[in-house]
């Protein structure tokens, strides 16, 4: 079974749909020692698949469009977040504690790109919040790398103790991670859905997703991608972030295409966040399992509400087992699964050559929704659906064939899938889509704005 068979398995589509599904190879995308351009292109194949596929079923075509997954395309759509610039300024990637550190045992690396994690990773490590990285790393050469790991999560903080393939399979989490399918798909109700209107076969182009009304409650990055797909794809994307939260500027100047932006207090708002669900179709969580329960945000809820809603959420280490509240990102994922020993050399740990747990997560994640809506368009009724840059991960490390293919024109330059637009937040270069099917758009309808400046209500 190919990979992209594989994930389209997993994702419950018709396995000869497969067959539509043309790629591209270009050697030296996304090298490493893992299958990471393989990874990419399936989950892209995937995603534009299912995309066809909905476009196909609201236009009344028998046949369903040709998706075409250039690597050169994925590669660049991969590195969306490195690749953006913003008045010819080029992004922060990782902020100064954000890194690998020694201590007395090993390895960990940190996350504290935003202001309340890295206060948190001080606290936990009794330092002042002007510590500097000498300070950190004086501090952490005397303590164990588990023991950093727990009291840094302890303190609400992000740290991951370097693990080799064979010390991340040991552990409960790994085992209940494996236990797990690609993609976890469930029903919710057996309630009549939304209709959603046909759509024009002759307009161009054709949006699939056109008319979808989808909240956006994510964060960095495999969430903001799926969204940010959708919106591609036609969705009427809202996002929606606490006022206190505000997201980094050079992440949601490359995430927020195809979005509107508003903030919420969900604890204040319920008024209104409850008349956004009671004409939603989607809605997209990328907090950690369970952070909005208390919000009557679980599946079950929300479908309670909402009968005929789907529902699709995404986390760091799935939503089970001992990890399952924990906090984390694809680099803290990499850490902890052996990925960082796998691609490192000369006693140093290393990592994949883009964030690829999360953004192939995130097509994953965007493809599980589109698969969702044309599902429910034949029998109605409320999805689930779940995914885990751990569950990923295990994919990429035990799941694909190693790649060796050398055929096609090699990758030099992203230049040729690079594109600028004037934007509210500046002149913008960006990647553009990887999402490809024949009659498909070639860009977002709508550029990025500043971040929460929009009403939270449906266009």
């Amino acid at each position: 079974m190919t990979d992209i068979a594989y994930a389209w398995t997993a994702l419950g589509g018709d396995p000869a749909l497969v067959s539509r599904v043309t790629t591209v190879e270009r050697p030296g995308a996304l090298p490493a020692r893992l299958p990471v351009r393989k990874l990419a292109r399936a989950c892209v194949g995937a995603c534009a698949l299912a995309a066809a596929e909905l476009g196909a079923h609201r236009t009344g075509r028998a046949e369903v469009p040709g998706v075409r997954v250039d690597d050169g395309a994925v590669a660049a759509a991969f590195h969306s977040e490195r690749l953006v610039r913003v008045d010819g300024r080029a992004p922060v990637s990782f902020a100064p504690l954000s890194r690998f550190w020694r201590t007395a045992d090993g390895w960990v690396r940190t996350h504290a790109n935003y202001p309340h994690h890295r206060a948190r990773l001080l606290d936990a490590l009794s330092l002042a919040r002007d510590a500097s990285p000498e300070d950190v790393a004086a501090r952490l050469a005397d303590r164990r790398a588990l023991e950093t790991e727990a009291a840094v999560y302890g303190a609400g903080g992000l740290a991951v103790a370097l693990r080799d393939p064979d010390r991340w399979r040991a552990t409960e989490q790994a085992a209940d991670v494996a236990a797990r399918p690609l993609v976890e798909r469930v029903r919710l109700d057996t309630a009549p859905a939304r209709v959603l209107p046909p759509l024009d076969p002759a307009a161009a182009p054709l949006l699939p997703a056109a008319g979808v009304r989808v909240l956006d409650l994510t964060r960095v990055l495999a969430g903001p991608v799926a969204t940010r797909t959708l919106g591609l794809l036609g969705a009427d994307v809202l996002r929606l972030d606490a006022p206190w939260l505000p997201e980094l500027p050079d992440q949601h100047a490359d995430t927020g295409f195809g979005k509107r932006s508003a903030t919420l207090d969900l604890a204040v708002d319920r008024d209104a966040f409850e008349e956004l669900l009671s004409a939603a179709d989607v809605v997209v969580t990328g907090y950690r399992p369970g952070a909005l329960d208390r919000f009557g945000l679980s599946p079950e809820a929300l479908a309670e509400r909402r009968p005929g809603l789907v529902v699709a959420q995404v986390s760091a280490w799935g939503a089970y087992g001992p990890w399952a509240g924990r906090r984390g990102f694809d680099s803290l994922v990499q850490v902890a699964t052996g990925i960082a020993t796998t691609e490192g050399s000369a006693g140093q740990p290393g990592a994949l050559p883009a964030q690829a747990l999360d953004h192939g997560t995130g097509y994953l994640l965007a493809a599980a929704v589109l698969r969702a809506l044309t599902e429910r368009s034949y029998d109605g009724g409320g999805r689930s659906v779940r995914l885990a840059l751990a569950r990923t991960a295990l994919w990429l490390t035990d799941g694909i064939e190693p790649d060796r293919g050398t055929d096609g024109t090699p990758y030099d330059t992203p230049d040729p899938w690079l594109a600028e637009t004037d934007s509210p937040l500046g002149r913008l270069r960006y990647a553009l889509p990887a999402v490809n099917f024949t009659g498909g758009p070639a860009s977002w309808s709508r550029p990025p704005v500043p971040w929460g400046t929009q009403r939270a209500a449906w266009a």
